[in-house]
């Protein structure tokens, strides 16, 4: 055992503790409600950085949740690591489905049960305590920056401006993101792609005023009814989206680039049966590493309307809601698509509602490089890290930021993820294991050292 990977294991229960206190802050970017708690949670990961070692740290303000930038510059001529993250959270809804409480973290089985252990906190952490570990051993081989923002769970709206405006104070060689998955921990793999999103909400209004549904009923087009109909419309026998256009610009891949991606291991029974489902749903003609990884979807994320509560109400409602995410894949423009939507779905209208189509936050596919040395570094790391060398897989997810960083900053990313994807990520009991915790630690100082020692090789 080498002295770090000692630091690491002797200090690793401080490290979840003080995880647990970050994962305690009900940091909700969706909620206004929550704005002090993402400030307040702002300034814990601010002041984490510098226990950790990071000579200057700060909270730089922005017209939403505020970015915490941290460096420790050991050296000009070195490479420089730009760690991304996000310290906000998703809202913990359905509450009543949580076996805890989503801010009141718990241990249990191995595994940090709170909102946040994983995405993103539980994995940010990582690179603070990486950061320390490193720096009370051999030190850092390397300079690091971090951008950990509050904005990512709703679009990061406002960190293009913030990358825009700081391009000098963000310069670096490489931007390294964990906020990404493996297959397994007994089969490593690095996400090699991400899908990008837009993301509507619709409303469609019937009469002015709820109705008696024995009085008015069949006579006055329901809402309810008509919103479910537009949005089952959207698609076909097959499950293919219906809206005119969408699938004009998405890449498809080559028979041979298929057959690659689908030598991923994966068990359909397995998928299945974690879910607790009798079989799979999507586009026909296409594997489930194909639908989730390098195929456009169209999903219902949340309908409303009329009365839901205890017992029964007789009511005909004025309006019906729903939230709706398309995910994209090269080369789909995210506003393309979200021009496409509107187009289609004011089109399908029938003429007894009125429809409103909001657009709340979108974000660009990304494919990752594989033959640079950022992800030879990252491969290598993980080899050692885990004794296998890691699969190349594409995500299902979307972090809309990535796209920008090679748009203004000119920096490739690596997606170095330690979630499983049985973490609940978005969902009641979202949890992060010890060990992915303790790996992910033990992994990113490898990475830095692989990264400078090829990067000094290959200086161009």
């Amino acid at each position: 055992m080498t002295a770090l990977n000692k630091y690491i294991q002797d200090n690793l229960p401080r490290f979840v503790e003080e995880l647990i206190e970050l994962l305690k802050i009900p940091s909700v970017s969706a909620d206004s409600s929550h704005n002090a708690d993402t400030a307040r949670c702002a300034e814990a990961v601010r002041q984490s950085l510098l226990k950790a070692g990071c000579t200057h740290a700060e909270i730089c303000p922005t017209p939403g949740h505020p970015i915490v930038y941290a460096e420790k510059i050991v050296d000009p001529a070195l490479p420089t690591i730009l760690t991304y993250g996000h310290y906000d959270v998703q809202p913990p809804d359905p509450l009543e489905l949580w076996t805890s409480g989503p801010f009141e973290p718990v241990v249990k089985d191995d595994k940090i049960y709170a909102r946040g252990s994983c995405d993103d906190k539980g994995q940010v952490f990582m690179h603070v305590k990486a950061l320390e570990s490193m720096l009370a051993n051999d030190g850092l081989p390397c300079n690091v920056k971090f951008m950990i923002e509050g904005e990512e769970e709703v679009g990061s709206n406002n960190l293009g401006a913030f990358l825009r405006q700081n391009k000098e104070k963000l310069k670096a060689d490489i931007v390294l993101v964990s906020d990404t998955s493996m297959i397994s921990m007994d089969t490593p793999s690095i996400e090699t792609g991400l899908r990008g999103l837009a993301y509507m909400e619709v409303e469609v209004t019937g009469p002015n005023r709820d109705l008696h549904s024995g009085v008015y009923g069949g006579a006055v087009g329901n809402p309810i009814t008509i919103l479910a109909k537009m949005i089952a419309s959207m698609h076909d026998e097959n499950n293919h989206i219906t809206i005119p256009g969408f699938y004009d610009d998405v890449l498809v891949l080559t028979e041979a680039e298929r057959a690659e991606l689908n030598k991923a291991p994966f068990s359909l029974e397995d998928y299945k049966k974690d879910l607790n489902i009798d079989e799979v749903w999507g586009e026909k003609g296409y594997t489930t590493l194909e639908r989730t990884g390098v195929r456009p979807t169209l999903e219902l994320n949340g309908i409303w309307g009329g009365y839901t509560g205890e017992g029964a109400k007789t009511v005909l409602p004025s309006k019906a809601s729903a939230k709706i995410s398309m995910r994209l894949v090269p080369h789909q423009k995210s506003g393309q698509i979200a021009r496409l939507f509107r187009e289609h779905f004011e089109k399908i209208a029938p003429p007894y509602v009125k429809v409103k189509v909001t657009e709340h936050h979108g974000g660009e596919p990304v494919v990752t490089p594989t033959d640079g040395i950022a992800y030879r570094a990252a491969a290598m790391a993980i080899e050692e890290s885990f004794g296998k060398k890691p699969v190349p897989t594409r995500g299902g997810g979307s972090i809309p930021i990535v796209a920008l960083f090679e748009e203004v900053l000119g920096l490739k990313t690596v997606l170095m993820g330690f979630g499983l994807d049985s973490d609940n990520i978005h969902s009641p009991n979202e949890h992060y294991g010890v060990l992915n915790f303790r790996k992910g630690i033990e992994t990113i100082p490898l990475f830095f050292k692989n990264y400078s020692q090829l990067k000094s090789n290959n200086p161009s």
